[in-house]
């Protein structure tokens, strides 16, 4: 270590730098400056957000210096509080990275994505690199801590971030301390959970953990901070996305084979999650966010982690060219992004062939009561329908007009924000998106639509009426039918537990630098447990039989079935990392 570091106990800060006022960057920031840190200094803290000044998001810096958040849709507490941070003094925004020059704390919470089977990391490096060439005109007794709240793809910090800034001749324990806490938010409730949530604090050496808990725990106020190196919290942050993605992909493969046979798929949830003891209320309330073990299929799976975040846990593994035709990771990605494909089915089934129709889609944004469309099914759900020869207008109360994603994929045509239009000829009616408003009165919503034959519920937004839509068959399944999805259950999270440790062992073995980052399996379970959504990854183990239902099995279970038996057909089963 260098003679220029304090010990924690003499730690000062200053000055916190976020780079990227996203859902993310911006409540971090906010909460960040209104928790008037002193830290080491009789004043508080100066938190300066960074935004480059892009055609699309430039204008971020003037709304957050006049006191407005730049994040859109219901968030409650964030507006009041970035008011008040900026009013105090505390929070600004800037164009300019020479602002981290000072810092004694950067948060880099740039988004990544993912580019094929790999991730995607060019804006992510693009502000890396404007980092490290402004750090080389750092004072020389700062070593500023640098925490990734970005999501990153298991080994990365590793080797990519760390090497980045070695060739800036800033050394990882020397000159830069190099840390990753993962975010836990959620559109919608970002100031809460930022608040409740536990959180993973991070690092590449044993020091860096004990100062991002340190900060953290200012605005941390009721969630546990969990003190691990950076390899478990790329795992963890990873498999959580993952496996929600593997769980609604089995529940999709359930309503399907419900919807066909006109079992209620919410008489199926309710006890099969009431035999695991993971229950949620969330058949009931259609603003609850589904945590229980068999979730809530919709029209499709959107946002931007769970598309991506499985493939990312599986980058250096799928890069090795490893067998993937078992991976239940991957194949969920192939299920879920059937689920347009099999709404359109679904409304086929209920109204009859839907070319030449106009089809009005209620709900643009990938998630209710928010502006924020990446990914979303609505958007691939609409595509398909015009390929069908529909008509389509897509409708949201809190998505612009000029919204990136609809530009992307030259559907702004196709949007409105206006109810009238959206419905005036419409022929039928789909709810994608539980947005609450939608939910207060559909009366508001079908009396503006004179042609109207039918309406489709795709996202669980009138659980207590008779209106068609995704899972709500007029049947109860018969016991047998209910054993059934049970055994697959418990064979996915068996198979899923497989999977991990099976990754972590190939981690292990080509991407750890010392002991001290390490990933363990029952390290990586503890943590991914303590998940707000639910994340209970069972103990690896044999998978013996394959369930089966009147000729019908689950596509994941079988992955977990053969998986299990490979492994232990090769006499490597089930020790735990």
């Amino acid at each position: 270590m260098s003679n220029n570091h304090q010990t924690i106990d003499s730690w000062q800060i200053n000055k916190i730098v976020v780079i990227g006022p996203g859902i993310v960057g911006m409540p971090m920031a906010a909460m960040l400056a209104h928790a008037r840190i002193c830290e080491g200094t009789d004043h508080p803290t100066e938190v300066v957000v960074i935004q480059r000044n892009s055609a699309t998001s430039g204008w971020k810096v003037a709304a957050i210096n006049s006191g407005r958040s730049p994040i859109g849709g219901l968030e409650p507490d964030l507006d009041n509080i970035v008011a008040q941070a900026v009013a105090s003094g505390l929070l600004r925004a800037s164009h300019s990275y020479s602002e981290v020059r000072e810092a004694d704390v950067i948060l880099v919470c740039v988004q990544t994505d993912k580019n094929g089977l790999g991730p995607d990391y060019v804006p992510l490096f693009d502000a890396l690199t404007h980092v490290a060439v402004e750090l080389q005109q750092k004072p020389t007794s700062k070593t500023p801590l640098i925490i990734f709240e970005s999501t990153l793809a298991p080994s990365t910090m590793t080797t990519l971030i760390r090497n980045h800034f070695a060739r800036y001749d800033l050394i990882e324990g020397r000159d830069i301390l190099l840390g990753n806490s993962p975010n836990r938010v959620m559109p919608g409730r970002l100031v809460h959970r930022i608040m409740n949530s536990d959180k993973i604090v991070a690092g590449l050496n044993p020091q860096t953990p004990e100062r991002i808990h340190r900060l953290y725990s200012k605005i941390v106020t009721s969630g546990t901070l969990y003190q691990t190196n950076s390899l478990t919290a790329e795992v963890v942050k990873t498999l959580e996305n993952a496996y929600r993605d593997v769980r609604i992909a089995y529940a999709a493969e359930i309503v399907r084979y419900c919807d066909a046979h006109d079992f209620n798929f919410h008489d199926v949830r309710k006890l099969i999650n009431t035999r695991l003891s993971q229950t949620d209320d969330a058949s009931e309330n259609p603003n609850a966010v589904p945590s229980g073990g068999l979730l809530l299929p919709t029209i499709g799976v959107g946002g931007h982690c769970l598309p991506k975040d499985g493939i990312l846990l599986w980058w250096r593994k799928l890069a090795s060219g490893a067998d993937t035709a078992n991976s239940l990771i991957l194949k969920a990605r192939e299920i879920n992004d059937e689920s347009p494909a099999a709404t359109i089915r679904l409304a086929e089934q209920v109204w009859g062939a839907l070319e030449g129709k106009s089809i009005a889609l209620f709900g643009t944004a990938y998630r209710f009561n928010s502006e924020d469309t990446r990914n979303s099914p609505t958007i691939q759900l609409a595509r398909q329908l015009l390929e069908k020869g529909c008509a389509v207008m897509m409708h949201d109360p809190y998505v612009k007009p000029d919204d990136q994603n609809l530009v992307k994929f030259d559907m702004y045509p196709y949007f409105t924000r206006d109810i009238s239009r959206a419905v005036e000829s419409a022929d039928y009616l789909i709810f994608c998106a539980a947005h609450r408003i939608y939910a207060d009165d559909l009366t508001s919503i079908t009396q503006h639509a004179p042609h109207l034959k039918g309406v489709l519920d795709g996202c669980h937004l009138y659980p207590h009426t008779t209106m068609p839509g995704i899972g709500k068959g007029r049947t109860t399944p018969p016991p047998e039918f209910i054993d059934f999805v049970y055994d697959g259950f418990r064979a996915i999270e068996t198979g899923v537990a497989n999977e991990v440790l099976s990754l972590l062992n190939f981690l292990n073995d080509h991407y750890v630098i010392d002991d001290f980052n390490r990933a363990i399996f029952t390290r990586v379970q503890h943590i991914a447990g303590t998940c707000g959504t639910g994340c209970k990854i069972v103990d690896p183990g044999l998978v013996s039989t394959l369930p089966t239902y009147q000729g019908f099995s689950s596509r994941l279970a079988q992955c977990a079935y053969e998986h299990s038996q490979q492994e232990a057909s090769l006499g490597t089963f089930a020790q735990a990392a």
